[in-house]
């Protein structure tokens, strides 16, 4: 069935939020969503919503279609919904599909709309005494997608010869307000991921597995297991935050340690869409019964040997084989032996050490982290340490000097900030000192390329997507002068 006028204003008034001074543009179509009829149909009058698409190459360039009523060129293929679409984004995407012959699994979402319109146009259209078809208004939703792969897809144009297709460039677009939006939204035609799982192990050889709810057409991959998380919104700063607010939403006790980036999948949307999706992995070795479930149906733990047996995509489980085998068990943080004093069992802690510094402009000091390292490899880090048979401050003095060539009295340093973290019940937790030093001598170099490639100062309010968890936990706690910070207890 088409979408229900809840949905149709739902998606109006959130376009109106975006661009607010084109309500008074919008006021026929508001004053038609306040009546009892159905503004997708075409026998609506004096008007009713059509769907365009703008579909975007990697050269940034807009494809350009004749249009079958009068030959001429337009940017944005479209037209009237039908019954059988079940949004507008889909009624865009059958119309790319019949005109011009770009199958949806052909394009992309892009980061800077996600499945938000870019323009909603509004024109008149003349009568057709042959149809018997009054002149009446359209108010055309327009989504813009990008092209999936590499290459443009052959075009085959509905009613005319393909040669009528063209790519131009965003400036070329003849209708000023779908121009103006393209060129203010910056698409460059380059997909990227919209969407972010967590690949979630113990360290033992298994995978946490989310089964969803069997929800056809409603819900992506229903009924079957799936890694959780979910799409991005216009609110998340980045594809981490997306994820974090994800796992907040559908498991809101399930804290990981040691989150990092370690795939880009491809997927296929419910409307047949390709969705690139950013994997993370990250380590948890806890009950799923003693979990709150808020989405879905169950969380299981399974080992790679029992992903046969599941509904499962192809394409996940490919991808907990190749963990899996790059990841064997017990490759992975220690776990606390029991030690035992006087009769009673202690539990042991590992301190690990943190340079927190600033330059003058208020930036906080950065290492990439090297790729083959055992902990979060390719990923922004403090300059950090684990104490050895040392005290905490012989300890970043040390580690400061070996790393990066700083000479760091301890005179000039202070307790900033301190996280308490543990992957599970059972892993060994680690109090991670984080220290702040006003005064250093040296510049940042890399003395230890086996570990990290590079240093470089960053503003606190625009950190770098790939941060281990806990220095951002830090980070911002200092900035707000917050003294104690725990994960995953």
């Amino acid at each position: 069935m088409p979408p229900s006028p809840t949905a149709v204003r739902r998606t109006v008034e959130d376009y109106l939020y975006r661009h607010p001074g084109e309500r008074d543009a919008l006021a026929g179509l508001l004053a038609a969503l306040d009546r009892p009829v159905d503004t997708t149909a075409r026998t609506t009058l004096p008007g009713h919503v059509t769907c365009s698409a703008v579909v975007i190459d990697r050269q940034g360039r807009v494809l350009r279609t004749p249009l079958r009523a009068t030959g001429g060129l337009i940017s944005a293929p479209g037209g009237r919904i039908e019954p059988e679409d079940r949004t507008l984004l889909a009624a865009a995407l059958r119309e790319v599909s019949e005109q011009a012959g770009i199958a949806p699994g052909a394009l992309c979402l892009t980061r800077q709309l996600l499945g938000s319109p870019i323009d909603i146009g509004v024109h008149d259209v003349d009568a057709n005494p042959a149809t018997g078809e009054p002149a009446h208004r359209h108010h055309d939703v327009r989504y813009v997608f990008y092209l999936a792969g590499e290459e443009p897809p052959a075009i085959a144009l509905q009613d005319v010869g393909a040669s009528g297709a063209q790519w131009l460039p965003q400036p070329e677009v003849t209708s000023p307000t779908l121009r103006a939006k393209l060129l203010q939204a910056r698409l460059d035609g380059r997909p990227e991921p919209v969407n972010a799982s967590a690949l979630i192990h113990d360290g033992a050889g298994r995978y946490l597995l989310h089964l969803r709810d069997h929800k056809p057409g409603v819900i992506w991959e229903s009924g079957a297991f799936a890694l959780l998380g979910g799409g991005r919104t216009h609110g998340d700063r980045s594809l981490e935050g997306t994820l974090l607010r994800e796992l907040s939403e559908e498991v809101p006790d399930l804290h990981l340690e040691d989150l990092t980036p370690y795939a880009v999948e491809d997927a296929t949307s419910i409307d047949g869409l390709s969705v690139p999706v950013r994997v993370f992995a990250g380590r948890w070795r806890g009950n799923p019964d003693h979990l709150t479930l808020h989405e879905g149906v169950l969380l299981r733990w399974f080992a790679p040997d029992d992903l046969d047996r599941l509904r499962l995509s192809p394409a996940t489980r490919a991808l907990i084989h190749r963990h899996a085998a790059a990841n064997p068990p017990g490759d992975g943080r220690a776990v606390a032996p029991p030690v035992w004093d006087g009769g009673e069992r202690v539990v042991l802690n590992g301190v690990g050490v943190h340079l927190h510094i600033e330059d003058a402009e208020g930036r906080v000091l950065l290492g990439l982290r090297h790729p083959d390292v055992k902990y979060a490899g390719d990923t922004w880090h403090y300059l950090a340490g684990r104490c050895e048979q040392e005290s905490a401050l012989a300890c970043l003095v040390r580690e400061a000097w070996e790393e990066a060539g700083l000479v760091i009295d301890a005179a000039d340093v202070e307790l900033a900030h301190v996280v308490h973290v543990v992957d599970a019940p059972g892993s060994l937790p680690l109090m991670q000192l984080v220290f702040r030093a006003r005064r250093w001598e040296g510049t940042p170099e890399v003395r230890e390329p086996d570990k990290c490639l590079t240093w470089k100062w960053w503003p606190t309010h625009e950190l770098p997507d790939r941060l281990v968890s806990y220095t951002r936990t830090a980070i911002s706690s200092i900035a707000e002068g917050r003294a104690y910070a725990q994960m995953g207890w």
